[in-house]
């Protein structure tokens, strides 16, 4: 396990539960996890965050796998399901969020220069499993939403450094398009107001980040600027 100098008792319970805890200070998403499967004993390497949890259908398929000495695959993906304030999202754009998180780490890693909404790649064939990757994204709708526009300001950022620019149109269509067919094409609306409700918010993600990049483009701050210290008058 890796940690970033957490101030809790994190390091604590997982030494108890005996878990080898690392320890480094955060840098990005993807170099964290790319320098966790680094230190890996093994070859092959299943990769969750904090707030995901294995069920019992993905763990036997993940056994399964195993003992069949993982069956020429380089890496497995499977589903990941959310709760959502109650109720697990299983429709919409929140479902299956299939990840590749199960692989070779001979053969693949946390690759690529984007540090947020960071993905891992093998060369190699990719199977899927049975099962899901329980997953506890929020625990308020403050916490989604200061989480979803510090991702929306990084994802900008990187666009922009990448040469990606924002349109009028863009701003207009994208966080509608989003939204549309999240809860109408991909039947977000089955969830209920569950649904409706992370459907904008996602919606409101792209937003977000589409202004966002529009500002850097035009030389406009997207975050405070740090005012300077006022001179020592003593």
């Amino acid at each position: 396990m890796v940690d970033s100098y957490s101030t809790d008792a994190t390091v604590a319970i997982a030494q108890a539960a005996g878990a080898r805890v690392l320890q480094r200070a955060f840098d990005g998403f993807r170099s964290q996890k790319q320098f966790a499967i680094e230190q890996a004993s093994h070859d092959w390497v299943l990769c969750l965050d904090a707030d995901e949890r294995v069920d019992d259908t993905l763990r036997a398929a993940i056994e399964s796998a195993r003992g069949a000495g993982f069956d020429g695959a380089a890496g497995y993906r499977f589903a990941r399901l959310s709760d959502y304030f109650g109720r697990f999202l299983r429709h919409g754009n929140a479902y299956p969020d299939r990840v590749l998180r199960l692989f070779d780490r001979r053969r693949g890693g946390w690759r690529g220069k984007r540090e947020v909404h960071e993905a891992a790649s093998v060369d190699g064939a990719v199977k899927t499993l049975r099962g899901d990757l329980i997953h506890y994204p929020y625990r308020s709708l403050e916490q989604q939403l200061l989480k979803t526009q510090r991702y929306a300001r990084m994802m900008a950022e990187h666009d922009f450094a990448r040469g990606k620019r924002a349109t009028l149109a863009k701003l207009v269509l994208s966080p509608a398009w989003r939204f549309w067919r999240g809860y109408l094409l991909r039947g977000g609306f089955l969830d209920g107001w569950h649904g409706l409700i992370y459907a904008y918010v996602r919606a409101n993600y792209v937003r977000q980040k589409t202004i966002m990049l529009w500002l850097l483009q035009t030389g406009q701050p997207v975050v405070t600027p740090v005012s300077p210290e006022p001179p020592n008058k003593a």
